[in-house]
């Protein structure tokens, strides 16, 4: 049978910052019921809580070597319905407050992808393929290639990688190559880039395959604007590129069983969103009124996610007729901005600076429609939680929004959002009237709203095009040939 191992910085629900944790939270269940075998491993942190902790076998330790340095690694194991967890142990490195952003990142997560490699031997089954996901595992497919495939248990062994955000690339140093990776001069190439070492590089050269989170973004970084630096290193190797969009776990994501909401609802049910916005508007000091519209967002105040083009038209925006709702903490600067515009414009504009997956549940089961004007969005989940929650997406053509929201048309009733193409604030003020208009039409307000609950983005579709890939490049093509091993 086959045997994948998912290799991440983070996975829900033991550790998550956002859409990384949600995916490999995901992604593995639903390959797992294809009948491959998954398992995932992930860093030990802090965070993990003590229910887990309890419920987890200790498999045995190493020391593993780093340049000088001689490291302990213990591996724990947690059984999870069909899907094995492994955590990696070493409270110097990971028990932390938080799980990104120390001075030694670069260092943790190399050692967190040497450690992967030395600890195959202890795990229940030898993976025949090593997805890793972005820059935090990108040692992995380096390491692997540098010095790992000549041994005789790894040499069958293949390497996916996935950009879930050319963003955050890993760019540290040069000194590190010797005094930290322990890799020799001659393999400073791989990873080389614009006077930086940069992991991201070295896994799109070194991994077998080479995919990212929806087919539009996976043409968009072979371009400079969307590659950052990257673009050349995407393009020469662009024939193992595959874009396969992200899902949803609808299980997790549903509107008929989700605790936080004030009322649960359905595709037949959906009057009941009213409840949900009128008590929500009533905690977060919002004016509420049946015939006007919410907007919400739950974001990261990053650039790359557009918050610029709100707060241009902001103050013109609280001229329409609506309420808007924004959940999401980031840049200073940004959450300065947006608490100095709630106080603007009291009753119509609430903006909560915080991570919360509960008042985010409420938001997608409350607002009418749902914003992201992004910049840059390589699949994004919101857009495709709002659908699930019968909300309409307003966004921005690009990446994962082109392929997952389709423009509405009062002439012919299709289409499950509104959009946008430029990056222009007044261009995403014009698709917010747009929305607005077709909301003051009952008739069509209802059509947008099957629409959206008739959206599927959930696993399914994807977790059988990545089976198909690691089928390919292990050399296991066909679910005959897998069923005779």
């Amino acid at each position: 049978m086959l045997h994948i191992l998912y290799i991440a910085s983070e996975c829900a629900p033991y550790a998550k910052s956002g859409g990384l944790g949600d995916v490999l939270g995901a992604l593995p269940k639903y390959v797992a019921r294809e009948g491959i075998r998954t398992s995932v491993i992930v860093p030990l942190y802090r965070q993990i809580d003590e229910t887990s902790r309890k419920k987890m076998t200790f498999l045995g330790a190493k020391v593993i070597p780093l340049s000088w340095r001689k490291q302990y690694a213990g591996l724990y194991r947690l059984y999870v319905n069909d899907v094995t967890y492994y955590f990696v142990d070493n409270r110097y490195y990971f028990d932390r407050d938080a799980l990104y952003g120390a001075y030694d990142d670069g260092e943790r997560f190399a050692f967190f992808a040497k450690a992967v490699l030395d600890l195959l031997p202890m795990l229940d089954f030898f993976p025949d393929v090593l997805h890793c996901n972005d820059w935090q595992t990108a040692m992995v497919p380096v390491y692997f290639k540098v010095a790992h495939q000549r041994l005789a248990d790894y040499r069958s062994l293949r390497t996916v990688f996935t950009i879930h955000n050319i963003e955050y690339q890993g760019k540290f140093n040069h000194g590190m190559l010797h005094d930290v990776l322990g890799l020799s001069e001659m393999h400073r190439n791989l990873m080389d880039l614009d006077g930086n070492l940069n992991y991201m590089k070295g896994a799109v050269v070194c991994c077998d395959a080479l995919t990212t989170v929806s087919p539009t973004y996976a043409q968009e970084i072979r371009h400079p604007f969307f590659g950052l630096g990257l673009d050349p290193v995407i393009r020469e190797h662009a024939a193992k590129l595959h874009g396969i969009l992200n899902g949803i776990d609808i299980e997790g994501y549903d509107p008929g069983t989700d605790p936080y909401l004030t009322a649960n609802y359905g595709p037949e049910t959906a009057a009941l969103k009213q409840s949900n916005k009128k008590k929500l508007s009533e905690d977060l000091g919002l004016e509420f009124s049946d015939s006007r519209p919410l907007i919400g967002m739950v974001t990261r105040l990053v650039h790359h996610k557009g918050p610029d083009l709100v707060m241009s038209v902001l103050d013109d925006m609280m001229k329409l007729d609506l309420n808007v709702v924004m959940l999401g903490t980031g840049d200073e600067n940004y959450e300065f901005r947006f608490r100095q515009a709630a106080s603007r414009h009291p009753g119509r504009f609430a903006y909560v600076a915080a991570f919360s997956d509960s008042l985010a549940s409420r938001i997608y089961a409350s607002a009418d429609f749902f914003l992201m004007p992004s910049i840059s969005e390589p699949c994004g989940l919101s857009q495709m939680i709002a659908l699930r929650y019968g909300t309409i997406p307003i966004v921005r053509r690009t990446g994962g929004l082109r392929d997952t929201v389709h423009p509405f048309s009062p002439e012919t009733g299709q289409g499950n959002g509104i959009t946008f193409e430029t990056i222009n604030a007044h261009d995403m003020l014009d698709a917010i009237q747009r929305a607005l208009s077709y909301y003051n039409d009952l008739s069509l307000r209802k059509q947008m709203t099957v629409n959206a609950f008739a959206s599927d983005h959930g696993w399914d579709r994807s977790a059988k095009e990545y089976i198909a890939l690691y089928r390919q490049i292990s050399g296991r093509i066909s679910a005959t040939q897998e069923g005779s091993e």
